[in-house]
Parts: C-alpha cells; sequence; structure tokens
C-alpha cells in the first residue's frame, strides 16, 4: 500500500517543517518531495499534512503514519542488508546430504574450499543413500543431494551434460524421482572386484564377471546390490551372496577373511583402503554416475551455486588422483 520512498519523504517534512527543507535534506526538488506526498496522501486515501499559515501540521493519520515509518523503514533496511549479504556470500546456508562413499571423497574437499572463500556460508552434512537423499531434497531438508545411478546397458559411451534432469540421469537414462531438478554431474565412478589376497583372480590384471558364479558374494546398498544382480544376470548366471552390508569396512574385512569377494564403486575402495584384499578391474567395464541435484529454484541462490561448484571441482581432483 506504501512505498518506502514515499515514507522516507514523510518523515523529512515531519522533521523538518516544510517541502523545501525536507528536499534539502533528501537531495530532491521540492516538486519532487511535493509529488512524492500527493501520491502518499492517495494511497493513504486520507490528507496526512495541513498547512498553518506557512508551517506544515501532520494530521492524526500523518502522525500514525509517521510513528511506524520508522520501524518499517529500518526493517527494509535490515532485509535490504540481509539480502545483500546472502547475495554476496557473506551469510547463508547449505545443507548437503551424501551418500557414504561421496562424503568421504569428493565432500571433504569441497566443504574446505567453500569454506575459506566463504566463511560467512554455514555449510551442513548428513549421510543418505539414494533415493532417500533424493526424497530429503524434495521435502525441504537440504539444499544439495549427491545421489548415484547405474547407466543402463549400452550407455557407456555418452557424456553427462549440466542440465535440468526432467527424468533423465547423467548418461541421458530414466532415473525415478529425478525429474524436474537440476542436475550436476560429477564423476563416472567405475566397480572394481575385490577378492581374498590368496584368490586364483587376485593375480590377474583382470577378471572376467562371469567368472564369479558360484562364488560367494558380499553385497552392498539396496541400489548397488540390485544393479550387482542385474550384471550377473546378464552374464549368464545369479549371484549367490551371502552376505550384505552398507558398511564398506565390513565388506573389505569378510573379503579379507575369505568369505567371499565383492564389487564395490572406486569412490568406496578409495574412501577404505582395502588391506589384506586385492581390487581387480571387473569386465565388462561397470559404472555409475555421480551427480549432484538442486531445485531449479535453488540452483540461482548464490551460496547454493557456489557449492555446486566446489562439488563439481572437487570430483575432478578426485577423479585425477
Amino acid at each position: 500500500m506504501f512505498d518506502a520512498r514515499h515514507l522516507r519523504v514523510l518523515r523529512a517534512v515531519a522533521g523538518t517543517g516544510s517541502f523545501s527543507a525536507a528536499a534539502r535534506e533528501l537531495g530532491l526538488t521540492q516538486p519532487a518531495v511535493s509529488q512524492q506526498m500527493k501520491a502518499l496522501e492517495q494511497a493513504a486515501a486520507t490528507p496526512l499534512l495541513v498547512r498553518a499559515g506557512r508551517e506544515l501540521r501532520l494530521t492524526e493519520a500523518g502522525e500514525a503514519l509517521v510513528r511506524h515509518a520508522g520501524s518499517i523503514l529500518a526493517g527494509l533496511a535490515a532485509a535490504e542488508e540481509e539480502v545483500a549479504a546472502l547475495a554476496g556470500l557473506r551469510a547463508g546456508r547449505v545443507r548437503l546430504v551424501s551418500f557414504p562413499s561421496g562424503s568421504s571423497t569428493i565432500v571433504p574437499g569441497a566443504l574446505a574450499a567453500m569454506r575459506a572463500a566463504h566463511p560467512g556460508t554455514r555449510i551442513s552434512l548428513v549421510d543418505a543413500e539414494p533415493p532417500r537423499s533424493v526424497e530429503m531434497l524434495r521435502e525441504g531438508e537440504c539444499e544439495i543431494a549427491l545421489a548415484f545411478h547405474y547407466p543402463l546397458p549400452g550407455t557407456a559411451g555418452r557424456e553427462p551434460e549440466e542440465r535440468e534432469a526432467a527424468g533423465a540421469g547423467a548418461a541421458g537414462d530414466p532415473v525415478d524421482g529425478w525429474d524436474g531438478l537440476v542436475l550436476r554431474p560429477l564423476l563416472t565412478d567405475r566397480l572394481l572386484c575385490l577378492v581374498p589376497e590368496d584368490h586364483p583372480a587376485a593375480g590377474a590384471g583382470r577378471v572376467e564377471l562371469a567368472e564369479l558364479a558360484g562364488e560367494p558374494v558380499i553385497a552392498g546398498c539396496p541400489r548397488c546390490r540390485t544393479h550387482l544382480v542385474e550384471l550377473c544376470r546378464r552374464a549368464g548366471f545369479a549371484p549367490r551372496i551371502d552376505f550384505a552390508t552398507d558398511d564398506y569396512p565390513a565388506v573389505v574385512g569378510l573379503v579379507r577373511a575369505g568369505l567371499g569377494v565383492a564389487v564395490l564403486p572406486g569412490l568406496a575402495v578409495r574412501a577404505v583402503p582395502p588391506r589384506g584384499v586385492v581390487t581387480v578391474p571387473l569386465l565388462p567395464e561397470a559404472r555409475r554416475e555421480v551427480v549432484a541435484l538442486t531445485l531449479p529454484d535453488l540452483a540461482r541462490v548464490p551460496a547454493v551455486a557456489a557449492m555446486l561448484d566446489r562439488l563439481a571441482a572437487a570430483a575432478r581432483d578426485t577423479q585425477a588422483t
């Protein structure tokens, strides 16, 4: 209803007692002050000033508006400062959700870089596997979710592009729950086979997936487990899954004890150095695409955009080492 510029003029007129004095104080012309006061009275639908000789007096409505104008203008100034701080990354927050192997490899470097560049931005981290991490993003529990998906067969040579997902994963495959999200590809994570040191494949330069038929298998998270079963099916066998755990150190311990073999993403192997076991490249090559997801509106928030850039840079560093 009221324009902040008009309220400033009203306060100046009330404080100085004239249009000309208010104009000098505000750096305006007297006609401009007069026009703004007319506009304010039209918005208020009642006179705010009365002229008594050469003096101006506030009406009761004018006095009421002047009383409120101070707090209104102070609130606007505080809001402008807060928004400016957020836009300039002097303040704000980014809540990040990541799957565990991403939290221990990509995320630390990204958080350190973000804190060094923008110490006023508050950043938090919570672990969650997809699809739960994506649900948290949609439910407003975070601003960025690190997630992954396994491309469908036949997409190994396709390069990801940054775009709104619109139902597509990093390699263009449909991914349930990603429709309408902004997707930032981070890296391609190859799957590796872990075997005990005395396993026949330990000395080989690679292992064919079909060679693991009949071997006891230690499986990982539900999404990884589902993908492993599908890979084995395509290789012509059903895997014998004796153990399943989301705990990567437990997977390594079980393999080291000779209780089976495992297929893990490269980030998981990097996060938990596999002492006492041997890592062997898997054929045919299998991989997962690691991405950062956010909502379209959030992607325009400076702190979120800066965090996405730091995640992409940290992912490049991770893949290069």
